[in-house]
């Protein structure tokens, strides 16, 4: 695929797709172990997701194994490390802290702020010494719609592709929404399943793994849970008084002292087949407007080429999702386009093909009229953003500081 047929295929066709067979760096059919997520009610424990999909004419359990938000998250990711290694060149906006003082805190970009170019970190920093949605980008930005979407491409395409949403704009929530205009997502299929505790209220028997993750610890120091500990405002000791004011009694497993007790836990699975499956709609990009004519033609092949790349990208640097969940290509699975009547072509895109691609999707852009930064945009944390953060770190060295909220991009 050359950049003439990619911008004839955006203009015409429905999508680009992939289905990309992945196996276990242990081999197929090793244990891999999907991401877990919280229990629904006390005492069900951490679990997977899982579904049953139509494959085939049947029906088969499948589990999550890279949801489509954490794929967006690990695309950009190797968008900036190409990015970084003079691979690609790509617009985005960067909150520099190296001059903060934070623990290990040196930059924030737009690829890997959870709101991308609209995340809080960003609107908490300034530029020039103006608080960044206040300057002349920012409202830019801001008043960004679908339909004029210039700024974004010429600022942070990846919002564009991977979608993004002024949540505090206009209106208490109403600002500019742009779908994902590529969706990634890797699946385990036909996963061994058993029965689990029924639910109280719904009377539904949960599904849960086969398989089984074991867990424990020997202490070297052999102490023993009996022995007393105090845990208090001025840390723990074995004297109340000493552990300060207020000071309360704790196992010495609650001070990460003591041995673990062994336990079996239902997680961790095997299956026929892993499945990456991705999705460029080109008929969403056909939704983006950047001015009519020749630049929405070079703005929409270039967000298509960005994807492309991206995926290329993945596939080259690998899939370590997670402790015991490394992934490879089983051989290389080439592209589909599709027709708008689903009538498809192969079309065969390699990583150096990838590359290439996008750099004439770049250069074209360029000559269209979109005019492109030659430094990343840099912006400054505010004081009370620094503030925040530098307050965190002080609860959690003190152990203070809880869980963090969660969150997704």
């Amino acid at each position: 695929m050359d950049y003439t047929v990619l911008t004839r295929a955006v203009g015409q066709d429905a999508a680009l797709r992939r289905r990309q067979v992945l196996q276990p760096v242990g081999g197929k059919n090793d244990k891999i172990f999907p991401p877990t997520y919280p229990e629904e009610r006390r005492g069900q424990g951490p679990r997977h997701v899982f579904e049953r999909r139509r494959l085939n004419g049947r029906e088969a359990w499948c589990v999550l194994v890279d949801s489509v938000q954490s794929q967006a998250n690990r695309l950009e990711e190797a968008l900036l490390t190409a990015l970084r290694e003079g691979i690609i060149t790509l617009p985005y906006v960067a909150v520099d802290f190296r001059d903060t003082g934070l623990a290990g805190i040196t930059e924030i970009t737009s690829l890997d702020a959870p709101h991308r170019v609209y995340d809080a970190i960003l609107r908490d920093s300034s530029l020039n010494d103006q608080p960044f949605m206040k300057s002349q980008l920012g409202i830019r930005l801001a008043e960004a719609k679908p339909s004029d979407a210039t700024p974004l491409l010429e600022t942070s395409p990846t919002a564009l592709l991977f979608g993004a949403w002024h949540s505090t704009g206009e209106g208490g929530g109403l600002g500019a929404k742009f779908p994902r205009c590529l969706v990634s997502e890797i699946i385990a299929v036909d996963v061994p399943v058993e029965d689990g505790p029924t639910d109280p209220r719904s009377g539904e028997v949960e599904v849960r793994t086969s398989g089984r993750r074991t867990g424990s610890r020997i202490d070297p120091l052999g102490v023993l849970r009996r022995v007393e500990v105090f845990k208090g405002p001025d840390g723990w000791d074995v004297v109340k008084e000493r552990a300060g004011k207020g000071a309360k009694q704790v196992r010495p497993s609650e001070i990460n002292h003591g041995n673990i007790a062994p336990t079996v836990q239902p997680l961790g699975i095997t299956c026929d087949y892993i499945e990456h499956i991705a999705v460029l709609s080109f008929a969403g990009l056909r939704r983006l407007g950047f001015g009519g004519g020749e630049k929405d033609a070079a703005g929409r092949a270039l967000l298509a080429a960005l994807g492309i790349v991206a995926l290329a990208e993945q596939d080259a640097r690998g899939y370590a999702l997670r402790s015991r969940c490394d992934l490879v290509c089983d051989d290389n699975a080439p592209f589909e386009l599709v027709h708008p009547d689903g009538r498809t072509d192969t079309v065969e895109v390699d990583r150096k093909a990838a590359r290439a691609l996008y750099a004439s999707a770049f250069e074209a852009a360029g000559k269209a009229g979109f005019k492109f930064p030659a430094q990343p945009i840099r912006l400054t944390p505010q004081d009370k953003l620094v503030e925040i953060v530098r307050r965190s770190q002080k609860l959690a060295l003190e152990g203070e500081g809880g869980e963090s909220d969660e969150g997704d991009k």
